[in-house]
């Protein structure tokens, strides 16, 4: 009987070796350190090692000066040519068509395989390729997933719905209006509404960086605060100098305050910039409070084409570009940076870090909080559309393209 102090020992000298171990020299010194324990040497190295009991036996054949096994092996190998485990796509031949079919029914397999309308997690595919007959591990799964070129992906926003015919068109034209009204040195600017935003302690997209384990602390839920409510930026980008104009307001996105935000621009911005500016440029999506069907946005531009003296050229894009309009890449796509993983506790904090938003192509952004209440649902009549000074272009004017002229002269 082998003493424990000696199957301790014999673990001792394993821990220290191991690591200089291949599978081949690991088996040799086992079988050397059971043939030297003599009579349950192999059960006792077995033990304090952790290896089998058949592998020190196969160690104790390799040993004998009859064997042939290291003539077999070509120069750097450990094992014998064919030796080891078989993979199991060679015993299984059928396993990565099963499991092709799991992860693609409807393109490779069946339409109604019981993982088409479930998440496929390694281990899901697992159970369900072993009620199948192929029994294997989840870590196994994810191995034959690389095999078979997959990887974890998200989806990729490229669908936009039916295009307007005339779409690649009116791109065109926004861009000929654009050069034109730069070279005369007539301002450009591009308006939208940037998304709503919850006003509180809450949670903010994105990461930034703080002391090691104190993370800024917001709510588990994200109810709207009705002490505080939402933040609602509307932005003013001036295409030519790089700049612009955010109202952050507190009551509803509408058509007034779209074009009180316009308005605030170009006294606080615009006039300042283009002091001589007798037109005024707008590029805009099709739809929100900026509509193309929008009465009261027209009737709104009217007011303030009197007030400025402006002609106002309006320009939007057709349904579905949105993501064209410049002010989402030029200047939102900033804003949305600097604020990440920072809870907007107050209106104020808002206005603030839209404030304080810069880029090192010297963007520079003013911003103010819009206190104003502005009312929804205003009908705009018939004789009060017919009261506006519109001159529609000749490419799609009914809809895109058109010109609001003042209505007196204004008196400088």
């Amino acid at each position: 009987m082998i003493s424990d102090a000696i199957v301790k020992t014999i673990q001792q000298k394993f821990q220290s070796l191991q690591h200089a171990l291949d599978e081949r020299t690991r088996r040799l010194w086992a079988a050397t350190e059971a043939q030297a324990l003599g009579h349950g040497g192999v059960a006792a190295v077995a033990r304090a090692t952790g290896l089998a009991a058949s592998t020190i036996r196969l160690g104790c054949k390799d040993l004998l000066p009859t064997s042939k096994s290291a003539d077999l092996r070509p120069p750097g190998r450990v094992r014998q040519p064919g030796g080891g485990r078989k993979r199991l796509t060679k015993t299984d031949q059928t396993l990565l068509a099963a499991l092709d079919a799991l992860v693609e029914p409807t393109a490779r397999g069946d339409p109604m395989s019981p993982l088409r309308w479930t998440h496929k997690s390694t281990r899901k595919l697992a159970a369900e390729l072993t009620k199948q007959g192929h029994p294997l591990s989840h870590e196994k799964v994810a191995q034959l997933l690389l095999d078979l070129d997959y990887r974890l992906q998200g989806t990729r926003k490229t669908k936009e719905g039916s295009a307007h015919p005339d779409r690649d068109a009116q791109f065109q034209y926004i861009n000929q209006q654009v050069q034109r009204f730069q070279a005369r040195g007539q301002p450009v600017v591009s308006v939208d509404a940037k998304k709503k935003e919850l006003i509180g302690d809450f949670a903010n997209k994105g990461k930034e960086y703080q002391p090691q384990g104190r993370p800024e602390r917001v709510r588990v839920y994200d109810f709207a605060d009705k002490r505080l409510g939402k933040g609602l930026p509307y932005g003013v980008y001036d295409q030519t100098a790089n700049c612009g104009w955010v109202s952050v307001g507190i009551d509803h996105d509408t058509a007034q305050f779209a074009v009180e935000t316009l308005r605030r621009w170009w006294w606080q911005m615009g006039v300042k910039r283009y002091p001589a500016a007798t037109d005024l440029l707008v590029t805009a999506d099709g739809g929100g409070s900026n509509s193309s069907r929008c009465r009261l946005w027209k009737l709104e531009l009217q007011q303030l084409a009197d007030e400025t003296g402006l002609q106002i050229t309006v320009c939007h894009f057709p349904p579905g570009t949105s993501k064209w309009n410049k002010i989402e890449h030029r200047m939102f796509c900033h804003i949305t940076e600097n604020w990440r993983g920072r809870p907007l506790i107050s209106h104020e904090v808002v206005v603030n870090l839209i404030a304080n938003t810069t880029t090192r192509k010297g963007l520079r952004i003013e911003a103010q909080l819009d206190t104003n209440k502005y009312a929804t649902g205003i009908k705009v009549t018939t004789k009060q559309m017919a009261q506006r000074n519109l001159h529609r272009a000749d490419f799609h004017g009914k809809d895109w393209n058109y010109t609001i002229k003042p209505r007196e002269q204004k008196i400088h």
